[in-house]
């Protein structure tokens, strides 16, 4: 009876040795890095520390510029590879996508015109799984949520008063190109879910969420009173997309988020407030994926410094947000969100 015994446990030992997982993590990053990181000493090198201290599998990156007629892709590849680390990128602009993970296939779904904004998408072979990833860096112009803060989407300039009629805050956020990408992911995702691949989304909006800027807020972070539906969260919702952060902290006043403006402490504030004398603290950086059975949302993280700026002063969050600091410089003045899911195979 014990040789049986002993034979079965040899079996299970070495069946689970040498088997599958049954699931993984995938961990999603979206960063923003402030025109390739030139905007901080020490920038491109810290980007290249964040996504190894993070270990992330796919990241949605805003601000390529390929300055000087480089390949931010390659450089970022090999930069990389020479830690000993492997990754894959293609060239692309303003948007861009950075995989642990083989790309099969690339385009500039929404390209970029007149600074309007990009939609890139991959085609990424996890393992066996066929993933669609999308990167977004939507247009930063029309950017109403400045609106209530007594300053123009556009030029910063500071109004006369607080706008606050919820007709005008609409119509100048939708005479942006953000609502346009956004279409055109929708569509594009549909086509790829329809042949069975899971979807992610990660993207700098330059539009807060309609799960942030409600009834319970609306006197704080100079709201000054408006309660809005934010166009391009609520259209990804109702077409069944879900943002990560708000399903893990679905709270705004305990866990309001806040990714943008980051305090930089290499940078003069000067360089991270926009709108001065207000309070332009919000969510604006996003990982979206559409629900599956064999995946699982785990945690969800900010990466980035605890300081923002509010009034042009540096402050520090006292929220119950988790916050993923620093190693040393932060490269960026947003603050990234990393989303860590459970894969099974």
């Amino acid at each position: 009876m014990n040789k049986f015994l002993i034979l079965f446990l040899l079996l299970v030992f070495v069946a689970s040795c040498s088997g599958k997982k049954d699931a993984e993590e995938l961990r999603v990053l979206q960063f923003n890095i402030w025109q390739e990181g030139t905007q901080v000493e020490g920038g491109y090198d810290a980007i290249i520390n964040e996504i190894i201290r993070t270990k992330a599998d796919l990241i949605a990156l805003s601000e390529v510029r390929n300055y000087n007629d480089t390949n931010l892709s390659e450089r970022l590849v090999a930069s990389l590879k020479k830690k000993g680390f492997e990754y894959y990128s293609l060239k692309s602009q303003d948007s861009g996508i950075l995989s642990r993970y083989p790309i099969t296939f690339q385009e500039a779904l929404y390209p970029v015109k007149d600074d309007r904004g990009s939609v890139y998408k991959a085609l990424i072979d996890v393992n066996g799984v066929k993933v669609a990833f999308y990167s977004a860096h939507l247009d930063y112009r029309n950017c109403a949520l400045y609106l209530p803060r007594g300053y123009d989407g556009s030029s910063w300039e500071k109004l006369d008063a607080p706008q606050t009629d919820l007709n005008v805050i609409r119509e100048d956020n939708l005479a942006s190109k953000r609502d346009d990408a956004i279409q055109v992911f929708l569509s594009d995702a549909k086509k790829e879910l329809e042949k069975g691949r899971l979807v992610f989304l990660g993207g700098d909006f330059n539009e807060p969420s309609h799960r942030d800027w409600v009834e319970e807020n609306k006197n704080l972070y100079d709201h000054n009173g408006v309660v809005m539906k934010w166009h391009n969260t609520l259209s990804l919702e109702n077409s069944g997309f879900i943002d990560t952060y708000r399903e893990i902290y679905p709270n705004p006043i305990s866990h309001p988020g806040f990714t943008y403006p980051a305090d930089n402490p290499l940078v003069d504030i000067k360089r991270l407030a926009w709108s001065p004398e207000a309070d332009d603290r919000d969510r604006i950086d996003f990982v979206f994926y559409y629900p599956n059975a064999n995946l699982s949302l785990k945690e969800v993280t900010i990466v980035g410094p605890k300081g923002s700026v509010s009034r042009n002063q540096r402050i520090v969050e006292t929220s119950q947000d988790v916050f993923l600091q620093p190693l040393d410089v932060w490269p960026t003045d947003h603050k990234a969100v990393l989303a860590t899911f459970n894969l099974k195979k």
